[in-house]
């Protein structure tokens, strides 16, 4: 018998896009035996090399979907479970007992909650000396009249925790929208009132100029055994979201700003993988929180490239109590989603009109010559793309174009 055969399944819930995709590749590179569950019959994770068994959940996220798993379970032998999304995140921890042979690696219904929840995520990071955006939080129609009297625009809305919110909104036939930029008293009026049949609204956070920066960490028994962090080079959209190109960036700088990460995730009681993620402004130097992040996070791709380990230490050293061996980090990778690229190239130079964020810089010529330039960049990798296993960037393009 194999050392591969040996070692139990991990199984991994959300093959769908390139953070399951490269949980897979991580954990197969390293002779862990995968089987990739996903929700979509053409999730490009189902056709990686790497994959030990795909396997289709139908019905997530409902007491169909628990039998399910049970039964997968069943077929391949006794595993850990990862997964990535923060709804089936959410959902697992309400049923972690009900998954048979499957154990699920999770974090702890109290500090899943917190995290889930911006404000208290906010409160908790102001205790550990992390700055933090001016925010307020409207629970009533008077509340958002005193906000548009005293508060000095402009600012973002976003809502505490999105997954709360959205069966409100969707049942009132109002769309969820996660960052919304207002840059005057009445303008942010005329969007509260968007949210008036359901008396609900988001929190109302000062605007921080920047880029994003983000750390992360693997915490086990309280300590941080593994971080790794990046500065992102282009967002999706352009005004900020998340990362359609990044660059690791060495662990020597912001030093003094990662205590104070781990601090947060300590003062949770975090174990396991997460983000915290800052917009840093080059010029001032000012870092400034923005969410923590208890799940896998888009830009993986990166960390998995420089040997980060994240995956294998949720699956050794959470799951099994051994901690793995890891390489040395490699600080000076690129990582690039092409398609995002594109989509956002579109936008900055055929529609800088629909770019939300007044005070981005549309630079047209330099977004063009380092999209260029990147293809020729040897340290680059990308999100999808992956000569030792191409299929799964073959069925990204076909879904893009639907066939």
């Amino acid at each position: 018998m194999t050392d591969k055969q040996a070692r139990p399944p991990c199984y991994v819930l959300g093959i769908e896009t390139q953070i399951g995709l490269s949980l897979i590749r991580e954990l197969g590179e390293a002779g862990v035996p995968v089987v990739g569950i996903a929700t979509d019959e053409h999730a490009i994770g189902l056709v990686s090399r790497y994959l030990t068994h795909g396997e289709i959940l139908r019905q997530p996220r409902t007491d169909a979907g628990l039998a399910e798993l049970r039964a997968i379970g069943e077929r391949h032998g006794a595993g850990y479970l990862l997964t990535v999304s923060e709804a089936n995140t959410s959902w697992l921890i309400d049923h972690r007992d009900r998954l048979g042979a499957i154990v699920p690696l999770l974090p702890s219904r109290e500090s899943f909650a917190i995290v889930l929840d911006k404000g208290r995520t906010l409160e908790a990071a102001v205790a550990v000396g992390i700055d933090v955006p001016r925010s307020a939080s409207p629970a009533t129609w008077a509340d958002v009249e005193r906000v548009a009297a005293s508060f000095p625009f402009p600012a973002v809305l976003k809502w505490s925790d999105p997954n709360g919110v959205a069966p409100a909104l969707r049942a009132a036939g109002i769309e969820l929208v996660k960052a919304e930029y207002v840059y005057t008293a009445d303008e942010f009026l005329r969007v509260a009132a968007r949210y008036r049949p359901v008396e609900m609204w988001p929190l109302v956070q000062e605007y921080c100029p920047g880029v994003g920066l983000g750390q992360f960490f693997f915490m086990h028994e309280g300590k941080a055994v593994r971080r790794f962090q990046h500065l992102r080079v282009a967002e999706w959209p352009p005004e900020g979201g998340f990362s359609s190109v990044c660059d690791g960036v060495p662990l020597d700088r912001f030093a003094d700003l990662q205590e104070k990460s781990i601090r947060l995730l300590q003062s949770i009681g975090w174990e396991g993988v997460a983000m915290v993620e800052y917009r840093y402004d080059p010029a001032s130097g000012r870092a400034v929180l923005m969410e923590v992040n208890g799940r896998f996070w888009g830009s993986f791709p990166l960390a998995m490239y420089s040997g980060a380990g994240f995956a294998l230490l949720a699956y050794s050293l959470q799951g099994q109590g051994a901690m793995p061996p890891l390489p040395a980090l490699r600080e000076n990778l690129r990582c690039r989603m092409v398609a995002t690229e594109i989509k956002r190239l579109r936008r900055i130079l055929l529609q800088p009109g629909l770019i939300r964020d007044r005070t981005f810089q549309v630079r047209p010529v330099r977004e063009v010559l380092r999209f260029l330039g990147d293809f020729l960049r040897p340290s680059v990798c990308y999100y999808v793309w992956n000569l030792k296993d191409i299929k799964p960037f073959v069925r990204d393009v076909r879904n893009a174009l639907g066939v």
